[in-house]
C-alpha cells in the first residue's frame, strides 16, 4: 500500500539512533514531524521540529493534536539496561507511561503506532526466537519493555511491535547512541575494546531498520514482526567483524571476562531472533553482517559527498 501525499508522519525520540534513521528516508513520502525535549540539531530542516518532554503532563496531547499525525514512529525509550535497573520510577515512566499515553492518543484518533521494543525481552535460553515466543526478560529494562508490548497489543491492527535487535551503525543525525561511533573513537585513539563472547545477538543495521519501520507505518499489518540481521554473532565476533571493515587491527578487540561486573544489570545469553516470518512479509530486505556493514559505509559515504 502507497502512501498518500500529505500523510503526517510524528517520529518520538527524534534525536536518537533509529529515529535519525528513519527521519533520512522519510522526508519524500511523508510530512514528518520530529518530537524531542531538545532543539533541532543541524541538518534537521527537513522535517516539522517539535520540542515537547513527553513526561509533562499535557506536552504530549497538545503536540499531538497539533500534529495530527497517521501514524506515529515510537522510538523514545530509555534503554541504558544498567540506568533502568537502579531508576525504576524513571524507566517505568519513559518506556511505559509514555507508551501508554501514545498508545490511547492513537486508539482514540486511528493512528497506527510502530513501537519499537528489544530481543531482550527474552531470558536468552530458549534462542532463536519467533514472533510467537513468549517474553521472559531477566532486567528491569526488558520487564519495562514487555508491560509497553502489551500495551501496543491492545491497539489490534493499528499497533505493531517491532522487536529490534541490537542495532549497529553510524548516526545519522547529531551524534545519536552508537556503540559503534564509540567504537570507533576509541580505535583512532589507539584505545582498546573489549567485548563479551557470552552474549550472542542478530546485529541489524540502522538503515534497514528506518526503511523497516517506514514500511510498517505505511503497511495495514498489525501484530509483532523481529527485525533482525542474518548472522548470528557474540559481541566479541561483532567487534572483530566491525574493527575490520572500518580498517582497524584486530588485536585491539579484547575479549572481556564474562563474569557481570559490579552493579551491572542482568544480561541474556542468547537472544537471536528468526526473522523469517519479516523476510516473508517485508519488501525491507534483511541483510547479513557483512551486507548490512556495507549499507552503513555506503550510508556515511553518501551524508558526507
Amino acid at each position: 500500500m502507497k502512501i498518500e501525499a500529505n500523510k503526517r508522519l510524528l517520529v518520538t525520540g527524534a534525536q536518537g539512533f533509529v529515529a535519525g534513521s528513519v527521519l533520512a528516508q522519510a522526508s519524500k513520502d511523508w510530512e514528518v514531524h520530529a518530537l524531542s525535549r531538545n532543539a533541532a540539531p543541524a541538518g534537521s530542516n527537513s522535517w516539522d521540529w517539535h520540542v515537547c518532554d513527553p513526561l509533562v503532563p499535557g506536552e504530549l496531547e497538545q503536540a499531538f493534536r497539533e500534529i495530527q499525525p497517521h501514524a506515529v514512529i515510537h522510538t523514545a525509550a530509555l534503554a541504558d539496561i544498567d540506568y533502568c535497573e537502579t531508576h525504576p520510577e524513571l524507566a517505568e515512566a519513559v518506556n511505559v507511561g509514555l507508551t501508554r499515553n501514545l498508545a490511547n492518543l492513537c486508539g482514540a484518533t486511528g493512528a497506527r503506532l510502530v513501537h519499537c521494543s528489544t530481543d531482550t525481552v527474552f531470558d536468552g535460553e530458549h534462542a532463536p526466537y519467533n514472533e510467537d515466543a513468549i517474553p521472559s526478560p531477566v532486567n528491569l529494562y526488558g520487564n519495562t519493555k514487555v508491560a509497553a508490548e502489551e500495551i501496543v497489543a491492545k491497539l489490534g491492527t493499528r499497533g505493531i511491535i517491532a522487536r529490534l535487535a541490537l542495532v549497529v551503525g553510524l548516526p545519522f543525525l547529531g551524534e545519536g547512541n552508537s556503540f559503534l561511533a564509540r567504537m570507533i573513537k576509541a580505535l583512532k585513539e589507539g584505545n582498546a575494546v573489549s567485548a563479551t563472547e557470552r552474549e550472542i545477538r542478530t546485529p541489524v543495521d540502522v538503515v534497514t531498520v528506518g526503511k523497516a519501520l517506514l514500511e510498517l507505518a505505511d503497511g495495514s499489518y498489525g501484530g509483532v514482526v523481529n527485525l533482525a540481521g542474518l548472522s548470528r554473532v557474540n559481541r566479541l565476533q561483532l567487534a572483530q567483524a566491525l574493527a575490520d571493515r572500518f580498517g582497524f587491527s584486530r588485536e585491539l578487540v579484547l575479549a572481556q571476562a564474562t563474569a557481570s561486573a559490579p552493579g551491572r544489570a542482568p544480561r541474556p545469553r542468547d537472544v537471536s531472533l528468526d526473522n523469517q516470518k519479516t523476510r516473508s512479509m517485508l519488501q525491507t530486505q534483511m541483510c547479513t553482517l557483512d551486507e548490512g556493514l556495507s549499507l552503513i559505509l555506503e550510508s556515511a559515504e553518501n551524508r558526507l559527498a
